[in-house]
This record gives structure tokens, sequence and C-alpha cells, in this order.
């Protein structure tokens, strides 16, 4: 029996053996020497903490009962500097007592001597792949050793090649001449004349008259200079136009960067979203407090909210509960795909998606659990990437069935009473929520084609699954009648307050009532995915970074122009609109894109001929195309976050997931929303 532990991956195994027996210990290295290790080895606890810390050995195996610093002490030492290192125990002062012992510390295996070599080799492979799992739980990029290609491609949380053509790309166009018409934009005076160049400034209607964005910006970003006239006046003098342009432009390098580092892994997602906030202060975009501000918004607390609440709810059990209401029927992927998306998708329409997600992701990772344990799998990748992304696509679909949908549709009712143009809840609804039972359907069959031969679990009963778990916890407790109570006060809250307490005052109400009541406590809240809530308050920052500069407003405008002049009026016109919104919602909030593109299109319908309001609606529907990115939606950083193996921790769906799916979902949509609407029922309905 010839066991190695080589793998394609690896040039040798690295193992490292600490025993003071010379004899045994040069007999066992030149045994697995022969197999095919390298092997590192020790007579004491001292040298192996420093061949631990410049060696990093994937596998330990280590004596007991040494002189000095014994085994249990190295241990803990070994423990301390690399967590992920697996310690095989090997003593010949065995028992239950030392394995007890040993156990406590982090040991990953326990032998007597003497041991077979077999067995030893079985397990040092068993570590292998154990450290692996450590290396996902504690975050721990696993560098490969190879050429220099390889070394710049790196993994996972760690791609130097990326890293570099990052800062690279931020040079480039921090450094890069400002573009003419960014000049204009910024130095261009209020008139208040309707269609004005820069009517699509996100907050143009706060500008005074004769004041530039510019003088707006220096303003409202309090980066002004006082100056001392002769008289012992005190003025204040804006950043010039030159100075603004180059804030604007450290803010389309910041999107650059960070859309990069999001979409290819180069560097963790939490550092990345802090690395979008170092960039703000050192290059000033905005002042510490405003930059603090921008990463605080509502929709980053109701991230955090959403988070936490998911957690007590299954704390409770009641996810359990409320999956056999909401999946009762689906008893095949089919069904799910068929049935429960468009009914989700519709229901998103009227109701918040991203609580919606929230409540329904873990009881699809419960479903999933289930299934491969059944199945006797570790695990089945593929499916938790085709539940959660048919989750989360199908919710961000739901954006264009009503005004009630989101946030950007309330924008762009307020973009479009600039223009005096007013549109009733039902003619949104007529206008918009044929789209929505559609864009599902073709979502799940997407899904229903492309993995159909790649799921290891060919059968998902998901309704079993869930009543099956809720089997297990008996009737509902005191604790599950008390969340479901405020729950139903949530939503509550959200569907008749949310315009005056915003999404976040809700679920932040919510979970005090829960600690309140003895269901949540603190350390549940602290166990949440704060990466995520890091990440989305990056997304939120950035996008008002882009905004308040003028960049925005020159990237939606750089985007228009270079239209042909077949799709600048009419159905042309729509079909570009909703195109160009439907690439920047992916990389800057829904909301901030429907500001930023809508106060330009909407203008330009009026003098193409073209309806306002059809141009705006296209606007506002294509802004829920948010599907290749996480910082997308939350519905996108909700998923996301509970997409982890229970057993090892790791990330079962990924920046690549999203956006080789997401980036084939929006092709789909734009075909849809050009086909069966643009082209289709707006041909024949009346507004």
């Amino acid at each position: 029996m010839n066991n190695t532990t080589n793998n394609s991956n690896d040039v040798k195994a690295k193992i490292l053996i600490v025993d003071d027996e010379d004899r045994f210990r040069i007999s066992l290295s030149r045994q697995l020497s022969v197999r095919g290790l390298d092997v590192l080895d020790t007579d004491n606890g001292e040298d192996a903490i420093k061949i631990v810390r410049h060696e990093n050995p994937e596998v330990v195996i280590l004596d007991q009962k040494m002189p000095g610093m014994d085994g249990i002490q190295t241990l803990k030492e070994l423990k301390r500097i690399r967590p992920e290192v697996q310690i095989i125990m090997n003593t010949g002062h065995g028992g239950t007592e030392a394995a007890r012992v040993t156990g406590k510390h982090g040991v990953f295996y326990y032998l007597e001597k003497p041991c077979e070599l077999d067995e030893m080799i079985r397990v040092i492979n068993a570590a292998r792949e154990e450290r692996k799992y450590e290396l996902a739980r504690h975050e721990i990029p696993e560098t490969k050793r190879g050429s220099l290609p390889e070394w710049l491609l790196g993994v996972q949380n760690a791609r130097p090649g990326i890293i570099i053509l990052g800062c690279i790309l931020f040079m480039l166009i921090t450094l890069m001449p400002t573009p003419v018409k960014l000049e204009s934009f910024l130095g261009t005076a209020k008139t208040g004349a309707q269609g004005e160049i820069i009517s699509g400034y996100s907050e143009y209607r706060k500008m005074t008259e004769g004041q530039t964005i510019a003088d707006y910006y220096t303003n409202k970003a309090k980066l002004d200079k006082k100056s001392n006239a002769e008289n012992g006046e005190i003025s204040k003098i804006p950043l010039s136009v030159d100075k603004t342009a180059f804030r604007a432009k450290v803010m389309l390098g910041v999107l650059v960067v960070a859309a990069l580092f999001w979409a290819t892994g180069a560097i963790p997602i939490g550092i990345t979203a802090l690395l979008v906030g170092v960039l703000m202060y050192f290059f000033g975009v905005l002042p510490p407090s405003l930059v603090a501000k921008a990463y605080a918004k509502d929709s980053v607390v109701f991230i955090f909210g959403v988070l936490a609440f998911a957690a007590a709810i299954s704390k409770t059990g009641l996810d359990r509960r409320i999956g056999i209401l909401l999946l009762g029927t689906t008893t095949t992927l089919k069904r799910f795909g068929l049935i429960f998306a468009p009914l989700l998708a519709v229901t998103a329409s009227f109701l918040s998606e991203h609580a919606l997600v929230a409540f329904i992701a873990p009881i699809l990772m419960l479903a999933y659990i289930g299934a491969v344990r059944k199945a006797g799998l570790k695990q089945d990748r593929k499916l938790v990437v085709m539940f959660l992304l048919m989750l989360t696509f199908c919710a961000n679909s739901g954006g264009p069935g009503s005004p009630a949908a989101g946030g950007r549709n309330a924008v762009m009712l307020g973009i479009l009473s600039d223009y005096n143009i007013h549109i009733s809840f039902g003619q949104w609804v007529k206008m918009g929520l044929p789209f929505v039972p559609v864009m599902a359907l073709v979502i799940a069959t997407y899904f229903l084609l492309a993995f159909r031969n790649k799921l290891s679990v060919k059968s998902v009963n998901i309704a079993s699954e869930v009543k099956r778990e809720s089997d297990k916890i008996g009737k509902m407790t005191p604790d599950e009648y008390k969340a479901a109570g405020v729950l139903i006060l949530l939503i509550i809250l959200w569907s008749t307050l949310s315009g005056s307490l915003g999404m976040g005052g809700p679920v932040l109400l919510s979970l005090v009532l829960l600690n309140i009541l003895g269901i949540l406590r603190w350390r549940d809240i602290n166990g949440i995915h704060w990466d995520v809530v890091a990440l989305y308050a990056a997304a939120s920052a950035m996008g008002y970074g882009l905004a308040s500069t003028g960049a925005a407003l020159w990237l939606a405008n750089s985007f228009i122009c270079i239209l042909p002049e077949s799709l600048k009026s009419g159905i042309g016109l729509c079909i570009s609109t909703s195109f160009i919104t439907g690439l920047l919602t992916n990389i800057m909030s829904d909301g901030a894109t429907v500001a930023a593109v809508g106060p330009i299109t909407v203008p330009m319908a009026t003098l193409s001929g073209t309806s306002p309001l059809m141009v705006g609606l296209a606007t506002a529907f294509s802004s829920s195309f948010a599907h290749m990115l996480i910082i997308g939606t939350p519905n996108n950083a909700i998923v996301y976050s509970l997409a982890k193996d229970p057993e090892t921790g790791e990330q079962l769906l990924t920046t690549k997931d999203f956006f080789i799916h997401g980036f084939a979902v929006f092709l789909l949509s734009m075909f849809v929303l050009w086909v069966w609407v643009f082209l289709g029922y707006w041909q024949w309905i009346t507004i």
C-alpha cells in the first residue's frame, strides 16, 4: 500500500516532527521522506516554534513528553502563531487523560507509539484536508508555491497581481488630464432653467442660483478655506474647479479599484471596504466626519439589523415554521423555480425584498444541509449557488412592480415631479408589474438549465426537508411566539412608517425588543458577518463620494454621449437609458444611479419628443438589475453572508459566482425588458 500525501497543487507536503527520541525521530523522518514528503525535524519545542514561524509546515507530529518545553506548552505556542497548523500528538505516555488534555488545546489527532506507517500517512492526509477548512475559518489565504505568474495570480483574498494592477489604474485615473466636460460641469453656475446641463447633479435641487457644483460641493463638504480681508472680515474661499476635479477623479479611481478588488477577491471584502474610506480620507474627498457619516447611512443600519434579526429568528427556530408557509408546496427543484420564484418576485414588488431574502435564505440553507446529508455528501456547492442566486436575483427583479419596491423608485418619482409629471400607484403597477413574474420565470429557467447536469444532489424536496427540521423542535415555544410578534410589528413598521423612520429604525427597535424579551444576546449580534456590513457601508460611501464630487454626473453623461442617434429618442432612448442604468447600478447604489442618470435622460426625452414618463420608468426599472456584484443590492450582501459551510466555514457562494451568473441574468433582464416591455405590452397599454 503506497499512500502518499502529495497532490497536483503542491510540490511536496511539508511536515515537522518534534520528538526528543533521536532514533524514533530520524527513523520516522526517513520513512516519511521515502513516501514523498518534505520532512523537517527537531528534538525540542523551542526550535519547533522557530521552524513553524519560518517554514510554515502543514502538519506537526509532536511528542507530548519532552524535557524543557513539553508537548502541551509547544502545542499552545504553535496554535497561537499558526492557528491553521494541524497537530498530531504522538507519545508513548498515552491514555484517556492525555487525549483529553491535548484535545482541548486544538490537537487534530492522538496517536500512540509505535504507530503503523500507513496509519500515520492516513492521519496526515486527513490533517492536511482539515487545514484547508481551518484556513477558511480563519480567513487565511493559502499561497501556492510556484512560478511568478502563479504568484501574481495568487489565491482568494491574496492576489498580488490584481493589487498591483489596481494601484496602477488608480494612479492613471487620478493623474490623467481632467476631461473638458467634467470641468464644464463643475464650473457651470445653476440658472434654474429646465434641462440645463448640470440638472443631473444629485443635489441640484439644493443648489442656489448662481452656485456651481464646485462651490456647492466645497460648502457641503466643508472644504473651503477661510481668508481674512484687510477690513477684518472673514471670507470663505471655495475649492477651484481643478481641485474639485481632482477629487472627482479620485472617486472614479476608487470606483474602479473597489469594483476590481470585489470582483476578483484580490484582498478580503472587508479590507476593500476599509480601503474605500482610506482613499477618501487621505485624498481629501470628504472630511473625516462626513466620511464616517457616508459609511453610516440608513441602508447600512438596515443591513446590520437584518443580519442580526435573522440570527435571532434562526435561534428560536421560527425560520423553519416560516419555511413551511413559504415553501410548503416546493417538493422539487422545478417547482421551486417555476412556482416559488415568480411568487417571491411579485411579493417583493410590494413588501421589502430585503426582508424576504433575509428570512428565506436561512431556510434554503437548512434545506441544502438536509439534502446533502441525505445524499451522503460533504457538500454540493452548486446547489447553494443555484438556491441563493435564484432567490436574490428574483427578489431584485421585483423592483419594477410598484413604487413601494424600493427607494430608487421614490427617487424617480421625485425627478418626474420636477418636470410636472405625476404617476399614480396604479399606473406604475400597470406599467411595471407584468414584467416581474415573466422575468422571475426566465431567471428560474436559466438556473434550472445551467445546473441541470452539475448538481451532485439530483433531487431536493425543500418542503419535506424544512418540515423535517421543524418536526425536530416540536410545538412553538414562547420564544417563537415572541419572535413572531416582533416580526409582525417589524413588517407593519416597514410598511407604514419607513418613509419617516427609514428601514433601519424599525429593525433596530426590533433588536432592542428581542433583547428585552430574552431572545437575542449581544454575543449573537457580535457573531454576524461584519465584513458584509462593512462592504455595503463602503458602497454607500463610494456612491455618495461619486455623486457629491460630480463624478457620477460626468460618468452618466459620458455613456449617453457615445450613443448613436438612433438610441437617443423613442424606444431607442428607453433601451439605451436602461442599459446604461443597469450597468451603473451594479457598481453604484440604485438610488444614486437613478439620481445621476434620471435628471439627464428625462430632459433628453422631452427634447427628443419621447415620453419622459417612459424614459423615467425605463431608468427606474433597470436600476433593479444589480446582479453582478455583492455590493449591488442588500439582497446580494445578505445571501453572500449566509452562504457558508456550517462545518468548515468555507464560503460556498463567491464573488466569481455573482459575476458569472449575474452577468448572464443581467443580459436576460435587458432582453426581457426590451422585448416584453418596451416592444411588447407598452405598445398597446395606455397610461
